[in-house]
């Protein structure tokens, strides 16, 4: 994913230091984002939590897809200290984090003040750009209007009727009168608007503060003030959303969780003009993510349950992407797709007790790896079983289910759109490393398949696993 570069009359004079909350595993998609995406400096993260300065204004920020909520930065310290230590020295100890460094609180409450003036700016460039065409309009109905009363006046002098002709410049000049009033009352409405936008964003900037308390810390205190307090660290900052950046304005209903479908498409790479293919696609959540930052692709969504295909759809006609994605009902271990054929596979490979299934993992990559070209990449979110069993070689009957019921005969019904410690800086951590290479040690290569990647991620409730591997060599070689 490429920088964008954005207009510098938008953005903050220097670089302002921000913190996004991350789900667990997670971290390394967000540092990658936030280098590429905002041109990020000084990246770095603890458990949760990503810290970069960028001076990228509000409309960047609001793209970031791997992030839950932004931060403005007030401070970062060493957790307080709490053994035996009182409730009322603890709230002392609150009081000088708040109040030991104004200096912090102010710059960073410029800097939010300014973000918004900028927001607002642009938003006042955009109706200004949007209003003179409207206004050109009206001018030239006017100039019409008057060009065929003075033509009407010319005729009547002509054949003598001077009172009509008087009555008529009587009506012309007092519809001039009546527009001319009307464009002044317009503009004073304007002004007015204007001088309360100003107003609110300059001079009545509010904010709520609160506090999430965890580790030994939250056993003793419990008050709800919002600074994030546990065993490693205090960190205060601003809210810079009301609406956390996780909830997707274009996603009627949700499957998978976004930042979670939207980082098995980036470690994809997709590429302009590949065919991307979902086997179980379940509501369309990953296909929906890909196609809004990858859209020059094909994209092609396959399910065996109606009721998911019917969902996806919906998703799909709700973010104006349903000539994007093609959606076919037919199973995942009997595509009816030429042996290889697609560029990029992503899939979130379902589990849980609720619905079931015959077929076993294996059948299930067997199947995606005669598809797949030579060179292709597949993305899989595993469950911590389905994972495992990969990874000792095992062949399971594991239940499966995507993001709903699969069920029926493997083969194609129907297509239902015709056609179509405290951190690190500049680097990923170690520890993750550590992780991502402890799976990849640990997995056998499978066919012509062999890992590339290996993230443990935080589903809420389960931990699963999002697997990258890439085909070495055609079948059978």
């Amino acid at each position: 994913m490429a920088a964008v570069p954005t207009d510098s009359g938008s953005r903050p004079a220097a670089g302002a230091r921000f913190f996004c909350t991350a789900g667990r595993g997670l971290e390394p998609f967000l540092m990658r984002e936030v280098r590429a995406r905002l041109a990020a400096t000084q990246v770095e993260y603890i458990s949760g939590k990503v810290f970069f300065t960028t001076c990228s204004d509000l409309n960047m920020l609001k793209k970031l897809k791997s992030a839950e909520r932004l931060f403005l930065l007030i401070k970062k310290q060493f957790p307080l200290n709490v053994s035996s230590v009182s409730k009322g020295k603890i709230l002392s100890e609150i009081q000088r984090l708040i109040n030991d460094d104004p200096e912090s609180w102010l710059n960073a409450i410029s800097t939010w003040k300014n973000l918004l003036e900028l927001d607002a700016k642009k938003d006042k460039l955009f109706q200004r750009a949007a209003n003179p065409p409207k206004r050109k309009v009206e001018e030239n109905e006017i100039i019409n209007a008057k060009k065929l009363k003075t033509k009407q006046l010319q005729v009547l002098q002509e054949s003598g009727e001077c009172s009509l002709e008087k009555q008529t410049e009587e009506e012309t000049q007092e519809q001039g009168d009546f527009l001319t009033e009307r464009e002044k009352s317009q503009e004073a409405f304007q002004n007015d608007v204007v001088k309360v936008a100003d107003a609110k964003n300059q001079k009545n900037l509010t904010f709520r503060v609160s506090c999430r308390c965890s580790g030994a810390i939250a056993k003793t205190f419990t008050a709800q003030i919002f600074i994030h307090l546990n065993d490693i660290y205090s960190v205060v900052g601003i809210p810079v959303f009301r609406i956390p950046l996780a909830s997707r304005a274009y996603i009627k209903t949700a499957g998978l969780r976004s930042t979670i479908a939207w980082a098995l498409a980036s470690l994809a790479e997709i590429q302009a003009g590949a065919f991307v293919l979902d086997p179980m696609c379940g509501l369309g959540t990953i296909l929906l993510e890909a196609a809004k930052e990858w859209p020059d692709v094909y994209y092609v969504g396959a399910d065996v349950s109606d009721s998911q295909l019917l969902g996806a759809y919906d998703n799909l006609k709700a973010a104006g992407l349903k000539n994007k994605i093609e959606l076919l009902q037919v199973s995942v271990i009997d595509l009816p797709l030429p042996s290889e054929s697609v560029d990029v596979i992503i899939s979130d490979i379902p589990f849980g007790k609720k619905f079931k299934l015959g077929e076993d993992i294996k059948s299930i990559l067997q199947e995606m790896e005669r598809v797949l070209h030579v060179g292709g990449a597949i993305v899989l979110l595993l469950s911590e079983e389905h994972h495992r069993r990969l990874k000792d070689g095992e062949q399971s009957s594991i239940p499966l289910s995507s993001e709903g019921s699969h069920t029926g005969e493997p083969s194609i019904k129907k297509c239902l759109k015709p056609g179509g410690k405290t951190g690190t800086s500049e680097t990923v951590s170690s520890s993750f490393e550590a992780s991502s290479q402890e799976c990849l040690d640990k997995t056998p290569p499978f066919g012509s398949l062999v890992p590339v990647e290996c993230h443990k991620v935080s589903l809420g409730r389960t931990d699963a696993f999002i697997c990258k591997y890439r085909k070495l060599h055609s079948l059978g070689l």
